[in-house]
């Protein structure tokens, strides 16, 4: 289970950064759902490096081969397996770190677990594994896109920049239109600047991405242990550089009584229960109650920096060391739609879950 996520809809990836390649194999997929390797593609090409002078310039066409699970362009029902070869791999740029911990990586701990560990770009520490992540979220978008819901999520915030309203008074539609990813296309400029400013002082910076689930039906998640809240907080802190996850009001609830902070029942026009406010986040008692479900995943600033750094090498001595290769300055625009995917994969999880809680 160690590098399996899910339940009915489970998925497991596998391989390195700097491997012949990376992969997943999506399990309990039902059978008769249309997917073609366009479908995955689409979503691999939002991820992919190199997409803008934002972004880590290492160029992968990151291009999925659909190797089992489909027959005549739809799903059969049985394990889809996806791969993408890694091609743009420059190994040498790491030889520098075979025996040194980069501050605030992986690198220590995976030597006091395994007691080794694979020093190219990180190996299955990478942020390159993601990749295999947003090719099983696309094949549950699709599922996802079969009941009327529908997942966005964008670039809120970059360091102290961030989007002055709330997703309500946005235009989703907008969040491909930049290259950060924001669907505020002023505050959209600043954080492009703030990257690109970050990059030329051989820096990084952080920030939080907004997700919206839209039209989830109420009656989704499970009442104590997976709750959809705890669920989705699970997937978005297994994303690499993630430090924080907070749903509906969040941390901004405390400064609200409960009189303020609860939201009240009513009937709409249509026969529909709906609530008046919603700073429960579309969940409550870990259960979907059919209102929008929001949330805000942070992410710190990559810890990868082209400057000297003060840290230890294997053996217990001290040493500067600075970054090499090809980085993002920001992860935050490549972040988006990883957020998209995981939070995909958690709903087809439960969709299909709820399907047998009902008689």
């Amino acid at each position: 289970m160690m590098n399996t996520f899910g339940t009915l809809f489970r998925i497991t990836t596998f391989g390195e950064s700097h491997g012949p390649g990376i992969g997943v194999v999506v399990d309990g997929c039902p059978a008769g759902l249309a997917l073609t390797a366009a479908d995955i593609q689409a979503a691999l090409d939002r991820r992919r490096p190199g997409q803008s002078d934002l972004t880590t310039p290492r160029k992968e066409a990151d291009q999925v081969e659909m190797q089992s699970g489909i027959f005549e362009g739809y799903t059969t029902g049985t394990p889809i397996s996806l791969f993408i070869r890694n091609q743009d791999q420059h190994s040498h740029d790491y030889s520098h770190i075979e025996h040194a911990y980069r501050p605030s990586h992986a690198d220590y701990t995976y030597d006091q677990k395994y007691g080794r560990r694979d020093y190219r770009g990180g190996g299955r520490s990478s942020a390159r594994e993601t990749a295999a992540r947003v090719a099983a979220g696309a094949v549950a978008q699709k599922l996802l896109a079969q009941h009327g819901i529908q997942v966005s999520s964008y670039v809120s915030q970059v360091g102290a920049v961030a989007v002055p309203v709330g997703y309500e008074q946005l235009d989703l539609g907008l969040i491909e239109s930049n290259p950060v990813r924001c669907p505020h296309p002023e505050t959209a400029a600043r954080m492009a600047e703030l990257i690109r400013q970050t990059r030329d002082r051989h820096d990084t910076v952080g920030g939080l991405v907004t997700g919206v689930v839209r039209g989830v039906p109420a009656g989704l998640g499970e009442p104590v242990f997976d709750k959809l809240h705890s669920e989705l907080g699970r997937a978005m802190l297994s994303i690499n550089a993630v430090k924080g996850f907070e749903y509906g009001s969040g941390f901004a609830g405390v400064h609200l009584f409960g009189s303020e902070h609860n939201d009240a029942f009513y009937t709409d026009e249509a026969g529909q229960v709906r609530t008046r406010t919603n700073h429960s986040g579309g969940i409550q008692g870990g259960i979907s109650n059919g209102q929008d479900i929001y949330f805000r995943v942070a992410f710190k600033p990559v810890a990868t920096i082209l400057q000297p750094q003060a840290t230890i090498n294997d053996q217990g001595e001290a040493i500067s060391l600075a970054g090499r290769g090809r980085h993002d300055p920001c992860v935050l625009p490549r972040a988006v739609p990883i957020v998209d995917a995981m939070t995909s994969l958690v709903l087809a999880d439960m969709l299909l879950r709820a399907r047998a809680n009902r008689a």
